[in-house]
């Protein structure tokens, strides 16, 4: 290291005109306060955390006018290399504010004043290329961390806590911006993780930069060790969530060996298909879901936004194979993975599932695929499987089985060709035909009136 520059690991509030330099691992937004010593003037601040060794870290905080602050939180982003220049040397302050930042081995914190201190982008190759191997260390223990798995089993016994969570990331959603009551603007992404014991889990991240850095993955190609991500019971989805807070500090692509070893699951959950068969993407309620598509607005939402979406369409169920053979209605499949199972085996033939060469846990089921159409086109091959096919054809499996070959025949035309109100949840699938895969939620009847409703609405111009 240059000998202008003084290692974290060495500072002391005793310096004076001190110079860091280190790599951003973290950054939070800025924010605004009243100054308490001039009346209607806001003082502005954020805070980013940069590291300059395997095992050194410090908070750095920033201070100013408007101006000032936005300007200087704009001229870097995670992962830059910074230098730091006469920083004031503070010993933190854990009851004032220091709660509220990452966790740091040094005793220190630094403030960064408009008047006397400077952050500068580094410009030496040098030593950007020493401190870029820093971004991939996370800053907590790497085996200190739960899978996804362990947060479910240990549901909201967890609410509340922070944790360490390492997990791969399968979806980037839409940033949603937002105005708050008091008329501040803010904005709120969610991703969907897994790992190799659960296939979903969502992950909400508040602050700007954690955005950025999100939007940035390759989703089934990106692996995440979160520092201290906090994890709370969400009544709404009657599970559990993670949020990333100003304490949070997210490493893309450990280089750990548990990182490796998430990595060789997500390629061979890729690359084998499992991924594109999993439907096991938490559902929503069925009365929750009221936005109403016709096929054709449901394939171009689905190719202009690919994540998995719910909908409702009153369409015709114009392809119904009730009386083919039992085996093309009724399935066996692997609960774990979703795998279908042969009726003659005791174990998933799926190499991939996270229960290989372990008694299979199955069930049986419908297990149909069913077009379905209306004036603007056919959503062809869409799954409907118990449950939803019970409630549907108002029978279980065992009964279907019992039915004659024309009761099923009459079965099938009960619906077929008739105007119903399907549920739909529509997922992405590079491998499908059409880009997309659907699953009915719910089929029923559709009553007259609420069908001339819905489509008067559709065909109005917009």
């Amino acid at each position: 290291m240059s000998q202008s520059f003084i290692a974290i690991s060495e500072l002391h509030p005793n310096f004076s005109h001190p110079k860091v330099v280190g790599i951003i691992i973290g950054k939070t937004d800025v924010k605004s306060f009243p100054d308490r010593k001039n009346a209607g003037v806001d003082r502005f601040t954020f805070g980013f955390t940069i590291k300059d060794s395997p095992d050194f870290s410090i908070n750095v905080s920033a201070w100013g006018s408007d101006g000032h602050v936005n300007g200087l939180a704009n001229s870097f982003n995670i992962g830059d290399c910074v230098t730091v220049e006469n920083p004031l040397v503070a010993t933190k302050d854990v009851e004032k504010g220091e709660k509220f930042c990452p966790p740091t081995p040094s005793p220190f914190r630094l403030l960064v004043t408009e008047t006397h201190s400077r952050v500068l982008l580094c410009a030496d190759v040098d030593t950007i290329d020493r401190l870029l191997p820093l971004l991939h260390l996370p800053l907590k223990d790497p085996r200190d961390f739960y899978s996804l798995g362990d947060i479910v089993a240990n549901g909201p016994a967890l609410d509340g806590t922070a944790i360490n969570v390492l997990a791969a990331v399968r979806a980037v959603g839409e940033t949603k911006q937002f105005t708050t009551a008091d008329g501040r603007h803010g904005q709120r992404l969610e991703a969907k993780l897994f790992d190799d014991s659960v296939s979903s889990f969502p992950l909400v991240c508040w602050d700007r930069e954690a955005i950025q850095l999100l939007q940035t993955l390759a989703p089934r190609e990106s692996v995440l060790f979160i520092a201290d991500a906090k994890i709370s019971f969400d009544s709404f989805r009657s599970g559990m969530v993670a949020t990333v807070n100003s304490r949070s500090i997210i490493t893309v692509n450990p280089d750990t060996r548990e990182a490796s070893l998430l990595f060789g699951y997500v390629k061979e959950a890729t690359e084998s298909g499992l991924l594109d068969r999993d439907e096991a993407l938490e559902d929503v309620p069925v009365d929750s879901i009221t936005s109403v598509y016709t096929v054709v607005q449901l394939k171009q939402k689905a190719q202009e936004n690919p994540q998995v979406f719910f909908g409702v369409t009153y369409g015709f169920v114009s392809k119904l194979d009730l009386d083919s053979s039992l085996s093309r209605v009724v399935g066996t499949r692997c609960s774990r993975c979703r795998f279908l199972v042969a009726d003659d085996t005791r174990s998933c033939a799926n190499p991939q599932c996270p229960g290989a060469g372990q008694p299979a846990a199955a069930s049986t089921g419908f297990d149909l695929l069913v077009d379905l159409s209306d004036h603007t086109g056919t959503l062809q091959a869409c799954s409907l499987r118990s449950p939803a096919a019970d409630h549907t054809l108002g029978c279980t499996t065992d009964e279907f089985s019992s039915l004659t070959g024309d009761q099923r025949t009459a079965l099938k035309w009960k619906f077929l060709l008739e105007r119903c109100k399907i549920h739909v949840k529509v997922l992405p699938s590079p491998r499908a035909k059409a880009g997309l895969k659907a699953v009915v939620l719910a089929c029923s009847l559709a009553e007259p009136g609420e069908v001339k409703q819905h489509m008067a609405a559709l065909l109005q111009p917009q």
